[in-house]
């Protein structure tokens, strides 16, 4: 980010002047007194001034004795994160204070709606952007009381949420989570989830999660995605009847799941659930590339599993070992 972005309200001159005067500090280690500082720097005492209230006001420089004459430099990843910090507590306060006023007004939504009135649209809030994200996520996780039941399409979403998971489960919260496979065989992902079932979390894998979406209490659906510009956005839907079909969703997929026991390396428990989904989307005809992206797995992976099942069959192609293990494993099923 350039210094014209970080101080919008100055002009170029004046935004080379506040980097000058920062770089000053930190190569003395503080500015002592503003007026050695604008004779050392050949500027004048006005301009070293306002530069030195605007690097205060951005976090950059801290006063460091009782008169406020010493200015000390801080660490420009320190000042960020401090004043990341104070915005991300402002969504999350005004985020609270619309959760309440939503609440207030909640008590005339069924008079509204029995006069006749109403949308299926106004239950429905789209949000975009990570940190307009993450708000709303600190929010719900807050308001949560009971239960959250989550699908997660993706690895990162394991990494991207377990801090909340984690402080739902130290608050006697139950947390249920159906992931893919592949997180079985990802290092980093594994010890997330192990994290996670160490705090009392269930985990379990399945073949293939179809959509990241997560429900609050039975009642709050949060479901995952990202905007034309690639932005995280989650579209915030209380409705009954699309809370019940995802928690109709999530207990058909918990049936069919498998638990992570540990979190074992590999595939080991789930290769005959693999097979049989891999089996079935070569029948239909899919390249490598396709099944592995539709099983969330690399396709290296994805070949080493193909090779074996083409073993076991004694099959001669793609096609005809799909189809042979599709009959054996829905004769096995019926």
């Amino acid at each position: 980010m350039s210094v014209t972005t970080l101080f919008p309200d100055r002009s170029p001159a004046d935004g080379g002047v506040v980097t000058g005067v920062y770089r000053y500090a930190a190569r003395k280690g503080a500015i002592e007194a503003v007026d050695l500082a604008a004779a050392d720097l050949g500027l004048s005492v006005r301009e070293v001034r306002d530069a030195v209230a605007s690097l205060v006001e951005s976090r950059l420089l801290r006063v460091d004795d009782s008169e406020g004459r010493r200015f000390v430099p801080v660490d420009p990843e320190l000042a960020a994160a401090s004043l990341v910090s104070s915005v991300e507590r402002e969504i999350y306060q005004r985020r609270e204070l619309i959760d309440q006023i939503r609440e207030r007004m909640g008590a005339f939504r069924s008079e509204y709606a029995g006069a006749g009135h109403g949308s299926a649209a106004s239950a429905v809030e789209y949000l975009v952007g990570a940190m307009e994200v993450r708000g709303f996520l600190k929010t719900a996780g807050d308001a949560c009381r009971d239960e959250v039941l989550a699908m997660q399409a993706g690895g990162g979403d394991v990494e991207d949420l377990s801090q909340m998971y984690l402080a739902l489960l130290a608050r006697g919260v139950a947390v249920r989570i159906i992931c893919q496979h592949r997180n079985r065989a990802d290092v980093s992902t594994r010890m997330l989830l192990k994290r996670l079932t160490d705090a009392g979390a269930a985990v379990f894998t399945v073949s293939h999660v179809p959509r990241s979406a997560v429900v609050f209490d039975r009642a709050l659906v949060v479901m995952f995605g990202v905007d034309g510009d690639g932005e995280a956005s989650v579209a915030r839907v209380r409705n009954h009847g699309i809370a019940q079909f995802l928690l109709d969703l999530f207990n058909h997929l918990w049936e069919t799941a498998t638990p992570l026991e540990g979190v074992e390396v590999g595939y080991a428990n789930v290769a005959d659930d693999l097979q049989q989904a891999i089996a079935a989307l070569m029948a239909k005809g899919y390249t490598d590339e396709v099944v592995a992206r539709k099983l969330g797995m690399s396709v290296r992976s994805c070949r080493r599993h193909i090779a074996t099942l083409m073993r076991d069959l004694d099959a001669t192609s793609r096609f005809q070992a799909g189809v042979q293990a599709a009959r054996r494993y829905l004769g096995a099923a019926g």
